[in-house]
């Protein structure tokens, strides 16, 4: 005990002085000086050397940025900072990608997202045989005499979820009120086990030849 309170007071202001030497060094880094001021930026996030036929999705599609710029000197603008996300190298799969800023010279306060969760998958293709819906009111005596479609096989590219949704693809034709010969190019339309149109996904040829024929059928009004 003798050699505690031995000279105490000197101890107890070594011992302060130490303290607030560590916290200077710990928070010298982010402290702002008065000639320095915080800006806040929203920037878009953009996957950068994503590997050739494949697609990555995410959600976060913006990170928000806090910088410190020297007061009195233009502001920074969105486009003064680039946030991207790294892909090279990355095949099919899930992955958690750090956001990297590319920035000029500033010191950087935060910045969210930090990272983040995205899916990345392989485009494929696969190749769909063409057929036709009617649609509109059946018309009295009206009949379908030739029906040809060229080319008669399209081919679909989507990423591998996308294209495993895909039933098939047709083109949509009106019934006509009359007698006539339909010859037009129609855009294809890709389309679930419900019919419904698919989109996102790219189809080649964007245009086929629809040639269809529309008679009277027998027995009806010449």
């Amino acid at each position: 005990m003798q050699i505690v309170r031995k000279n105490f007071a000197l101890k107890a202001l070594a011992l302060a002085l130490a303290i607030l030497g560590w916290a200077y060094f710990r928070l010298a880094g982010n402290s702002i000086s008065a000639s320095e001021q915080l800006q806040q930026l929203s920037i878009p996030i953009t996957p950068v050397n994503l590997p050739l036929g494949y697609v990555a999705h995410f959600a976060d599609r913006e990170a928000v940025v806090t910088v410190a710029t020297k007061r009195g000197e233009p502001a920074l603008k969105s486009d003064d900072i680039k946030a991207v996300l790294d892909l090279a190298n990355k095949g099919a799969g899930v992955y958690n990608v750090a956001v990297q800023l590319v920035a000029p010279q500033v010191a950087v306060q935060s910045l969210s997202p930090a990272s983040v969760t995205l899916t990345i998958e392989k485009i494929e293709e696969r190749p769909f045989l063409m057929t036709v819906r009617y649609v509109g009111a059946q018309p009295s005596g009206i009949v379908v005499s030739a029906t040809a479609i060229r080319p008669s096989w399209v081919t679909v590219s989507a990423p591998t979820s996308l294209l495993a949704q895909v039933s098939g693809l047709r083109v949509d034709v009106a019934l006509p009120s009359e007698p006539k010969a339909l010859d037009e190019m129609v855009r294809p339309v890709a389309v679930d086990a419900a019919g419904a149109e698919l989109s996102g996904l790219t189809v080649a040829p964007n245009l086929v030849r629809v040639q269809i024929r529309f008679v009277a059928g027998a027995g009806s009004p010449k």
